[in-house]
C-alpha cells in the first residue's frame, strides 16, 4: 500500500468509527501496515472529526520513529509490536466500545456463544491482563491475549481487533460489540450456554484459510 493510500484510509475509518459509535472524541486510535518496517497511524489528542489525510502520521515501527505535523498515537508500540508478531495483520484498531469495555471492566473471558464469533475473531475471547496504557507491559499482555484471535479484550480499558486490511479489522470490531453486548444480556437470562470450544476453533480455522484476507498475507 502507498503511504497516500495508507493515510486516506486510515481518516476514512476513523470517521467511520467514529459514525458507528465505536470510538469517541479522542479515544481509540487505528493504523495500517505499509510494510515489514511502516505503518501508518491516527494522531495523538485530535478529535477524530477533525482529522484530515495529512495529519496522520507514518511510523517505523523497527525503532519508531515518526514523521508527520503530529506526534503519533500513544499506543504506537501496541501497534507496532501487533505487525511483529502478526504478520499476516496489515490493520489494527484499538477501541473503547462501549459493550467491550463492559466485559473487560469485569474481566471476564467470552466463550464461542455465536457463529460468527467463533468465525472471525476466534473460539474465545480474552482478557488481557491490566496494565497502565501506552507501557511495555500493557502491549506484553494484549499480544499474549490476542494469540490465535483477531480480538482481546484490555482490562479495564477497552479492545483491539486486527485483519488483513481495515475493512476486516473494522467487521472484526462490530463482530466484537455484538457478542459482548449478547454476552451481557444471555447472562441476565440464564447461564451462558458457548459453541463447543473445538467447533468453534475449526470454525476460525476455515474463516481464516477460506474467507479471510489474512490468507494470501506474506
Amino acid at each position: 500500500m502507498e503511504i497516500s493510500e495508507a493515510k486516506k484510509t486510515v481518516c476514512e475509518a476513523g470517521r467511520k468509527l467514529l459514525k458507528e459509535g465505536l470510538v469517541k472524541g479522542t479515544w481509540g486510535n487505528i493504523s495500517v501496515r505499509i510494510d515489514d518496517k511502516f505503518m501508518v497511524i491516527t494522531p495523538g489528542g485530535l478529535p477524530y472529526e477533525e482529522l484530515r489525510e495529512d495529519d496522520m502520521v507514518l511510523v517505523n515501527f523497527m525503532n519508531y520513529t515518526f514523521e508527520g505535523k503530529h506526534k503519533p498515537s500513544s499506543e504506537l508500540k501496541l501497534h507496532g509490536e501487533i505487525y511483529k508478531s502478526r504478520k499476516k495483520v496489515h490493520a489494527v484498531i484499538h477501541t473503547h466500545q462501549q459493550n467491550a469495555s463492559t466485559v473487560a471492566a469485569a474481566r471476564v473471558e467470552i466463550p464461542p456463544i455465536l457463529d460468527d464469533m467463533a468465525q472471525i475473531l476466534g473460539p474465545t475471547i480474552r482478557v488481557a491482563n491490566y496494565a497502565l496504557p501506552g507501557t511495555k507491559k500493557i502491549v506484553k499482555e494484549t499480544i499474549k491475549a490476542l494469540k490465535g484471535r483477531n480480538a482481546a479484550l484490555m482490562a479495564n480499558h477497552g479492545a483491539v481487533v486486527v485483519g488483513g486490511d481495515l475493512e476486516e479489522a473494522f467487521v472484526a470490531a462490530e463482530v466484537l460489540e455484538k457478542v459482548a453486548k449478547s454476552f451481557i444480556e444471555a447472562s441476565f437470562l440464564a447461564e451462558v450456554k458457548g459453541i463447543n470450544k473445538f467447533e468453534a476453533w475449526l470454525m476460525h480455522q476455515y474463516y481464516i484459510r477460506k474467507y479471510s484476507k489474512q490468507k494470501n498475507k506474506k
